[in-house]
């Protein structure tokens, strides 16, 4: 048996290893249920990957809901393309970035509105999906109260996924999650002087 016919024999053998592997988990897991799924850490991502699993569950016909804090006043390509869509309500706090709007009481009073129209979704059983987007940042300044948040999220319709992101997730939501990722920055473009670019970064 020639070299590349060994490499191919033990690539099979380490494959069928895997597949086995891999379908013992599939079959045990058998639980149904809505999911949680935190988005967070420094890193670039965390509301395209959010924006990733909307545009899989339109695909599937799944009615959903965004609701994003913070971003309001950007030319947003995820506004731009699901605002419209008739799976998709979109609702927007639409006051900017807090370092912009410089003003504590505004921003209250504009994320408990928009928090008002979040819990409408997360009551709302014909929603399957809801991102809350950049969430974390209310919690982070004092901007809501965080067992309200909580509570809704924990209390929403039994087939309703929810999608948070944004940095500094508190341990609270983290333990409520089932899924939690924590991405990191390990080098961005912006640092080295380079400007946010259209389609990559909004």
């Amino acid at each position: 048996m020639s070299n590349q016919e060994e490499r191919n024999e033990r690539h099979k053998k380490a494959m069928q290893r895997k597949k086995a592997h891999v379908d013992k988990r599939i079959a045990a897991a058998t639980t149904e249920k809505n999911l949680l799924l935190v988005l967070t850490g420094n890193g670039k991502g965390k509301s395209s990957s959010a924006f990733g699993m909307l545009a899989r569950s339109v695909g599937h016909g799944m009615k959903c809901a965004v609701v994003q804090f913070i971003k309001g006043q950007w030319d947003c390509g995820e506004h731009a393309n699901f605002a419209e869509h008739p799976l998709v309500d979109f609702h927007v706090m639409n006051t900017g970035f807090t370092w912009e709007t410089q003003d504590r009481s505004k921003d209250i009073t504009a994320a408990e509105q928009t928090w008002v129209k979040a819990e409408e979704f997360l009551t709302d059983s014909s929603y399957e999906l809801v991102i809350l987007d950049e969430l974390t940042y209310m919690l982070t300044y004092g901007y809501l109260e965080k067992s309200r948040i909580l509570k809704a999220i924990k209390n929403r319709p039994k087939n309703q996924h929810a999608v948070v992101t944004g940095r500094n997730a508190s341990k609270e939501l983290i333990a409520l999650a089932d899924t939690v990722s924590e991405i990191n920055n390990t080098k961005h473009a912006f640092d080295s002087g380079i400007k946010v670019q259209k389609g990559i970064d909004y």
